[in-house]
């Protein structure tokens, strides 16, 4: 979900330059270099970065805290972008493209209605997921259902070089179906990878976790990520410890970047119930490329996608006279 209506209608593209969005791990500052003793991870992962996701405008009408994808974070290998987003109508996220990557979306609060050029349609509720591989190209909508405030994740992941133009798919995940585990305080919805031995049936093909987690007061837990894997923390409510117990609280809408390592550790030492989300990934390891909503290898690819979308061909051919149903 971006800002991309004022700078992409179907056949008038007038966008800025292309930037690369590469990010290396190793380039961050590190915030605590000292493990904790309680850890029970051989190489337990750290904080080596903290952002603040502060609130902007996105869409139309769209409010948006971008948690990577920004200034201070631009992005972390295989991930591109992440927002938690605020929505009522009658603003939302108008027809827009993408290629080259998937989008994942979670709703927190509400119902956000999705439609695309190719026909599908579907209204993500609360606890739902939609995982879309948007690949060789999709022009589609995402509006909030209903009246109210709609809020949400939506994270954006690269595809490699040899995914990028395969055709668009969808993987639709009700609330119901995504497995959930609790041990001692701490709840665990499995949106994709494992934890508390419970495993999600979606398929990623960039290997990946994603973990909502839910930690009462007092509580603690440590999970394993695999070790050559970059992930991060996003805190949704409340305010928890990670990484080592010696380190601060860290308050909600914050983002941290992990060390590598084959775990980490969050201890919840509030008086209040703490909620966040893991994500960590296999690295891709290739050059990025994007320009908005396009997430290429090479310049050259940017411009063939630029060309592709205004003159509707290549995977946009049905964008020539879509429109949505608002």
């Amino acid at each position: 979900m971006r800002a991309i209506r004022r700078s992409f209608s179907l056949f008038n593209c007038r966008p800025s330059s292309p930037s690369s969005t590469t990010s290396a791990l190793s380039s961050l500052p590190t915030i605590m270099s000292q493990s904790d003793q309680s850890s029970p991870f051989e190489s337990p992962r750290l904080v080596l970065k903290k952002v603040l996701a502060k609130s902007q405008h996105e869409g139309d009408g769209a409010v948006v805290r971008r948690a990577l994808g920004r200034s201070e974070l631009k992005s972390l290998d295989p991930f591109l972008m992440m927002d938690h987003f605020s929505v009522s109508p009658p603003g939302g996220f108008p027809d827009h493209p993408h290629r080259g990557f998937e989008t994942v979306t979670y709703v927190l609060q509400g119902a956000i209605t999705h439609q695309d050029f190719a026909g599908h349609k579907g209204t993500i509720r609360t606890g739902n997921v939609q995982w879309m591989t948007a690949g060789r190209g999709i022009i589609h909508s995402e509006m909030p259902e209903g009246e109210g405030t709609h809020k949400g994740l939506q994270l954006w992941i690269n595809l490699s070089s040899k995914d990028k133009m395969i055709e668009p798919n969808y993987q639709e995940l009700p609330k119901e179906d995504i497995p959930v585990a609790e041990q001692d305080g701490v709840e665990v919805k499995v949106i994709a990878g494992e934890a508390m031995g419970v495993s999600s049936p979606v398929y990623t093909r960039t290997p990946t976790m994603f973990l909502d987690f839910s930690v009462s007061p007092g509580a603690e837990w440590h999970q394993k990520i695999p070790e050559s894997w970059n992930a991060f923390v996003y805190v949704i409510e409340g305010e928890g410890v990670f990484g080592s117990l010696s380190s601060s609280p860290v308050a909600a809408h914050n983002v941290l970047v992990l060390t590598l390592g084959d775990g980490v550790s969050v201890w919840n030492r509030s008086s209040k119930p703490l909620r966040f989300v893991l994500i960590a990934g296999q690295p891709l390891n290739e050059p990025v490329v994007q320009y908005g909503p396009f997430v290429m290898n090479t310049q050259s690819e940017i411009e063939k996608t630029i060309e592709d979308y205004q003159y509707c061909k290549n995977g946009f051919e049905m964008g020539r006279y879509w429109r949505s149903q608002q």
